[in-house]
């Protein structure tokens, strides 16, 4: 929608249109970077690399000590007996060999070789378990640590973190969203302030951020008088929080728009080496977006992979879906730590639940709730560890279960957020930011 368009058209609908467009502007970070692709490399094959960089920063006990998280999503349900919890030798396994890594204890599955280079500074999560097996509802308790319901939008973390807080860099939106669609829930109950701003490509970089052609500073600045005056008259007559939010985000915006934190949303301003580190694919530039952003004051970053419903041959699927993570996960974690980041930085990767043991006869695996793993990784995580277990089959959680809720309650915890502060609703109820989920403070540093 065009300035023009938007100053003769002054209703409410309209005005979150040209905040939709105009809003992809809260995006950005500086462009310098003091860490290239070789010292990657270099860190990939290298346990001690980043060990000087690590030491630098100040070590706090227990959590509080991650400022911001990358939060990985694989959307579908990943099977985890063919990924992070692997059973050698058991009828359970198919056809996935097991790889050591350079965590002692700690086996991945023959499809992350890079990963298991970078798993000494990740904690995985053997005994996840949920009691949702559908994927609308799996995914919505995941990221709201509530179940869904038609009267309530649930906040999501990323919101819970921002609202608590606050943004780190006041030019940037504190929570953005790769990949993700509008069926994602954000802000939820909170001021819509604190809605994520989706990306939809990390790639095709940000959107509408520019002026239009043959629009220069002063003409801009005409249509935005023109524009306040019609707001002002329209907040007068329509006084409400949202009216409200959706005004101070074109601020934010034209803020934006006009600031050098800009430039960091282009990814054509990293070097061709560093961009073939993380992979040429979404998930690998997603992963790349996220480092930018929350190496220059983005607080929550989500980055969404599709496809991992993998009901039919569910090992070529994985040839496919893999290789990418692989690639992209271990190419963020060595590079956050070799920036002096991982420790300020929480990196996790979760999904809505896990795969069924049993094969079926289309080589699929289905829906399986019951158990399922997740990684954690940086913000002050004691990596190269396990924690819980599920049995020989990979069927039953049979140590230290943990739930979904106690799973968010992880990683507010390592963001130093309150877990037993109640939040009231606009509709006078209750919550907490993992309702009563306990955290595991065992397995940080």
């Amino acid at each position: 929608m065009t300035f023009r368009n938007l100053i003769k058209n002054s209703d409410l609908a309209t005005r979150r249109a040209f905040v939709g467009g105009l809003a992809g502007s809260l995006l950005g970070a500086s462009v310098t970077s003091a860490f290239g692709p070789r010292a990657i490399a270099q860190s990939l094959n290298n346990p001690l690399a980043g060990d000087l960089a690590r030491g630098a920063l100040p070590r706090l006990p227990g959590g509080g000590r991650a400022k911001s998280v990358i939060y990985l999503f694989l959307r579908g349900g990943m099977t985890h007996l063919d990924t992070f919890d692997p059973k050698p030798g058991k009828v359970t396994q198919g056809p996935v060999e097991a790889l050591r890594t350079r965590a002692d204890g700690v086996l991945v599955g023959q499809y992350f070789p890079k990963l298991a280079q970078q798993m000494d500074k990740v904690c995985v999560v053997n005994s996840m378990t949920s009691r949702q097996g559908a994927h609308e509802q799996a995914q919505y308790v995941m990221r709201t640590s509530y179940e869904l319901r038609g009267t309530i939008q649930h906040p999501s973390l990323g919101a819970w973190c921002n609202v608590e807080k606050g943004r780190i860099n006041p030019t940037l939106p504190g929570h953005v969203l790769v990949g993700g669609g509008s069926d994602m829930p954000t802000a939820g109950f909170f001021p819509p302030e604190f809605q994520a701003l989706p990306i939809g490509s990390a790639d095709d970089g940000l959107q509408n951020a520019m002026l239009p052609k043959g629009v220069d500073e002063k003409r801009f600045q005409r249509r935005l008088d023109q524009l306040e005056k019609l707001n002002s008259a329209f907040g007068e007559k329509h006084q409400s929080r949202d009216v409200a939010a959706y005004s101070k985000a074109y601020n934010e915006a034209i803020k934006l728009m006009r600031s050098s934190d800009l430039t960091a949303f282009d990814l054509d301003l990293e070097s061709a080496a560093m961009k073939q580190t993380y992979g040429d694919t979404p998930f690998g530039s997603g992963c790349l977006l996220a480092r930018r952003l929350v190496e220059h004051g983005v607080r929550y970053v989500e980055v969404m992979s599709n496809g991992w419903d993998t009901h039919s041959e569910n090992f070529d699927r994985l040839d496919d879906l893999c290789p990418s993570i692989d690639q992209g996960l271990a190419a963020l974690l060595a590079d956050l730590d070799g920036r002096g980041l991982l420790e300020e930085t929480l990196v996790v990767l979760a999904t809505e639940f896990g795969r069924s043991p049993d094969i079926d006869g289309d080589n699929g695996r289905n829906h399986y709730p019951k158990a399922f793993s997740c990684l954690l990784a940086g913000g002050g995580i004691a990596g190269g560890q396990r924690f819980g277990k599920t049995d020989a089959e990979g069927r039953e959680v049979v140590e230290d279960p943990v739930s979904i809720q106690d799973f968010n309650a992880t990683i507010a915890y390592a963001c130093g957020l309150p877990l037993d502060k109640v939040v009231t609703s606009p509709s006078g109820r209750p919550f907490k930011v993992a309702d009563k989920g306990d955290p595991i403070t065992s397995i940080f540093a």
